[in-house]
């Protein structure tokens, strides 16, 4: 019923930037929490970053001052800037969204396929 699509994975060296894209789509009602997620070899997924409806933001201590997620609430999706870039970066990202589908209102955790980004040192 909702789709996450993600975009922007790719190979880049250390200290260089990779801006992530998701779009969601679907039958939406509104969408609450937006959030990127990461998954290295070997380690949980963990929390990148979030944003509320409201615009406030959370960050994994290990990305702050080098990541901004941004969303667009009329095109519906959610972006990663992801500036700085370490080999320590390097994981799987997956985007994840608190959706309210219509007709029902009920609220959904719905996940992306994930897109690979590596950091080259």
């Amino acid at each position: 019923q909702v789709q996450l699509v993600e975009s922007g994975g790719g190979l880049v060296q250390a200290g260089g930037s990779l801006r992530l894209s998701c779009a969601a789509s679907g039958s939406i009602f509104s969408i609450n929490v937006m959030a990127w997620y990461r998954q290295a070899p070997g380690k949980q997924r963990e929390l990148v970053a979030a944003i509320r409806s409201g615009g406030s933001t959370n960050y994994a201590d290990s990305v702050k001052g080098r990541f901004t997620i941004y969303r667009d609430n009329a095109k519906k999706t959610v972006d990663l800037q992801m500036n700085s870039l370490k080999p320590e970066d390097t994981a799987v990202y997956y985007c994840n969204c608190n959706v309210q589908v219509v007709t029902t209102y009920r609220w959904l955790e719905v996940w992306g396929q994930g897109t690979l980004v590596t950091v080259s040192s």
